[in-house]
């Protein structure tokens, strides 16, 4: 009788921890998260390079820095895999750092330092999914460009490093007007690299910003974006049953997205993020998934190189 109880416990745990994967946030320890750029895989590089560079412009725009890529394989959350083009590349990405100002505000209200109202709940909602200019400009106004950069630049999260191309910044209102605090390597007022948004969205995925709990509202406030344009018009089609968090940016012939799709098979887990600097790059961004998860399928070993 011990012996069968012993068995149910261990089924029952074994079928708790697979659940567990299954859910977001993944529930990782805080011990056993590795840093994103640890987790590069040769094999991933290698594939998404031959992959996209088989397209004469992309790869042409690629050896010009005018086309950045980073991608995070979360099919198997025990062997993440990362692999990025012109990944430290900073690039102006329009409203695509709007998600610095997310984190920020997240970690305002969880120290007390703003208020959780039915506005500021709002407006985070409509600065994400709408990617509404005068919601972003309320919530910069009501955190401050300091709070911004500290939160940016923590060693906790490291999402703008000097020392690493740079990264994430907001130091402009979404609009005409207001004092500035523009990045200081490239003077960009709405900035990022792939590989830091990349790791933004890794460690949000495992809840790591902030809290679980603050991750968890981030995400829900990231999920079913009313935009329905790049990354997601390719996704709705090609996936419709899958979650998709997402932030994207344009201006001019700045163009860039950010997305966390995660499918009901396990195989259509991951991280997509592209900043382009094209006319086309809207349509560029919409033809990238499709090459991409051909690259995600081609799995030699689950074992990290």
């Amino acid at each position: 009788m011990k012996k069968n109880s012993l068995i149910l416990v261990l089924l029952l745990l074994i079928c708790t921890s697979v659940f567990a994967q299954d859910e977001l946030p993944i529930r990782i320890p805080d011990t056993e998260i590795k840093s994103l750029p640890s987790l590069y895989n040769k094999s991933l590089q290698t594939n998404l390079e031959k992959e996209l560079k088989m397209n004469p412009k992309w790869k042409k725009l690629i050896l010009e820095k005018k086309m950045a890529v980073g991608v995070v394989d979360l099919s198997d959350p025990d062997n993440t895999r990362f692999a990025r083009i012109n990944g430290n590349h900073m690039m102006y990405a329009a409203s695509l750092p709007k998600i610095a100002i997310l984190l920020a505000a997240m970690d305002a209200i969880d120290k007390g330092q703003l208020k959780e109202t039915k506005e500021v709940k709002d407006d985070m909602r409509l600065m994400i999914s709408k990617s509404n200019n005068q919601a972003s400009t309320r919530m910069i106004d009501r955190v401050g460009y300091k709070k911004i950069e500290d939160v940016m630049t923590d060693p906790k999260y490291a999402f703008y490093d000097e020392h690493k191309g740079g990264g994430l910044w907001v130091g402009k209102r979404y609009g005409s007007g207001g004092d500035t605090n523009r990045e200081p390597l490239k003077n960009l007022s709405h900035a990022a690299t792939v590989t830091q948004v990349c790791r933004y969205y890794y460690l949000l995925a495992n809840g790591k910003l902030v809290n679980e709990k603050r991750s968890k509202q981030m995400l829900a406030i990231m999920e079913n974006p009313d935009l329905h344009h790049k990354f997601v018009n390719t996704l709705d089609r090609i996936a419709p049953h899958a979650r998709l968090f997402r932030k994207s940016g344009s201006w001019r012939t700045y163009h860039s997205d950010s997305i966390l799709v995660w499918g009901e098979d396990p195989d259509r887990r991951y991280i997509l993020v592209a900043l382009i600097d094209d006319a086309s790059g809207e349509q560029i961004i919409r033809d990238l998934v499709k090459p991409v998860e051909k690259v995600l399928k081609k799995r030699i070993s689950l074992v990290s190189n």
